[in-house]
């Protein structure tokens, strides 16, 4: 494995999903927070601070960032689904978000406990979609595509991949 920085790859969108595929999907996404909570359980401050790669995020922003990014994906469909006008997705500044001082300094139990939560209705509400509301569409600015409900979901999952791998990565463990 030579890219650290897309170690699962980057996000590939896909025409469409299958049923299944949806339900794995929202599987991966509502056991997420255990398998991150398993990952980082008793680490140290110095572990926290660990990157995987020069000039990355340390394990305690990833922990932060993924929890900020839930809630974004969980708010994005709740208004993709509500509202008729949301065409383009309320972005953030990761990389500012990803330097305040909660991301820096806060213990990440409590990002552990948004994730947790977060993904639990995230997933509730997305499993309780039908065709109509899945097929409801944005335009993604900075990806540059247009992605449906499906699609989001899949880029939920590839977002909780590609952290975890990056978290395997600082703590020198088997992807």
């Amino acid at each position: 494995m030579t890219d650290r920085k897309y170690p699962i790859g980057p996000f590939v969108l896909k025409e469409d999903y299958t049923k299944e595929e949806l339900e794995g999907m929202l599987h991966f996404i509502q056991s997420s927070a255990s398998k991150y909570s398993a990952l980082v359980e008793g680490l140290s401050d110095e572990d926290l601070a660990k990157t995987y790669r020069e000039g990355s995020w340390n394990i305690r922003q990833l922990i932060h960032h993924v929890a900020d990014i839930a809630i974004l994906h969980y708010f994005r469909m709740k208004k993709a689904v509500t509202e008729p006008d949301y065409k383009e997705p309320t972005l953030i500044n990761m990389d500012a978000w990803a330097v305040t001082s909660d991301s820096l300094e806060m213990p990440i139990t409590d990002s552990l406990n948004i994730l947790e939560s977060t993904n639990q209705r995230y997933v509730y509400f997305a499993a309780r979609l039908d065709e109509e509301g899945l097929s409801k569409a944005y335009f993604h600015a900075v990806r540059k595509i247009w992605i449906n409900q499906k699609g989001a979901l899949a880029m939920s999952v590839w977002h909780l991949q590609h952290h975890l791998a990056h978290i395997k990565l600082a703590l020198e463990e088997e992807l």
